[in-house]
């Protein structure tokens, strides 16, 4: 195929401020998981697609398969939808007091 650029499950992206490696990031509508560092203002590889444990609102219970949000202003994943975006699901269960969160990333972020 000629037009085919990239399989997509790491990108490219652009941060406004620094990223540390296995630090998740939302993009636009774009939501990845650093591979490595990516200073503030610089691109770095993202990887998009996948199942990572990543910071989660301590509170939150999550049963296996509930969407799960990304709260920007903290970063951290939540199950609040109310001015949060959709990135993904639970693997598995989350209880509360939990810091972390196994998520499965959404291919589209709705």
């Amino acid at each position: 195929m000629q037009n085919f650029i990239q399989k997509g499950s790491t990108l490219s992206l652009a941060v406004a401020a620094a990223v540390q490696a296995g630090q998740a990031v939302l993009v636009g509508k774009i939501f990845g998981v650093a591979v490595a560092n990516v200073a503030a203002g610089a691109s770095g590889e993202f990887q998009t697609e996948g199942v990572f444990d990543l910071p989660a609102l301590g509170t939150d219970t999550a049963a296996q398969g509930a969407i799960l949000y990304w709260d920007a202003a903290n970063s951290r994943l939540t199950t609040t939808a109310a001015g949060n975006t959709r990135v993904g699901v639970a693997v598995v269960a989350k209880v509360a007091g939990a810091a972390t969160a196994t998520i499965k990333i959404d291919s589209v972020i709705s």
